[in-house]
């Protein structure tokens, strides 16, 4: 009736998804193999590439050999959880090191009022409730990393 094909709407859209991480570089912190796989899937699906660490030392050691765009940090892990984690990450970047500073986002299944306060407490920017959807990964990741590499792209 208005000239707008449903369709065409629907693969815009997919597009869209497809290509708003290009180029955006994600580390995921996360010890639980299946959580790993699933979170993996999404963000490729939204076009980031990714890479993996099972622990906060793993994840520090990773981030001292390659910048990050953004990391999702798991809170509950072996050998150091994410709290400290990111803790050290921040103190890092106070410190003037060769870490800038990188949005780190919680990715926990402690949902309880006062959690969402201990991870920003830490030093992490934001907080993704445990089992995560990839509605609201996807907003999430669109509020710290924007479209800015998509657009860069199309010039």
């Amino acid at each position: 009736l208005f000239g707008i094909d449903p369709e065409a709407e629907r693969r815009a859209e997919k597009q869209a998804a497809a290509t708003q991480g290009k180029g955006q570089h994600i580390l995921l912190v996360e010890d639980h193999r299946v959580n790993q796989m699933v979170a993996k899937a999404m963000l490729k699906k939204l076009g980031y590439r990714v890479a993996l660490a099972s622990n906060g030392r793993d994840a520090i050691a990773l981030l001292a050999a390659q910048p990050f765009d953004l990391i999702l940090m798991d809170c509950q892990m072996p050998e150091m959880d994410g709290y400290e984690a990111t803790q050290h990450i921040r103190a890092e970047e106070l410190k003037g090191g060769s870490v800038s500073h990188v949005p780190i986002i919680a990715m926990t299944a402690n949902a309880g009022e006062g959690d969402q306060s201990r991870c920003l407490a830490a030093g992490m920017d934001d907080y993704l409730a445990k089992p995560v959807h990839q509605d609201e990964m996807e907003s999430r990741l669109r509020r710290w990393l924007g479209t800015a590499v998509v657009q860069a792209d199309k010039d």
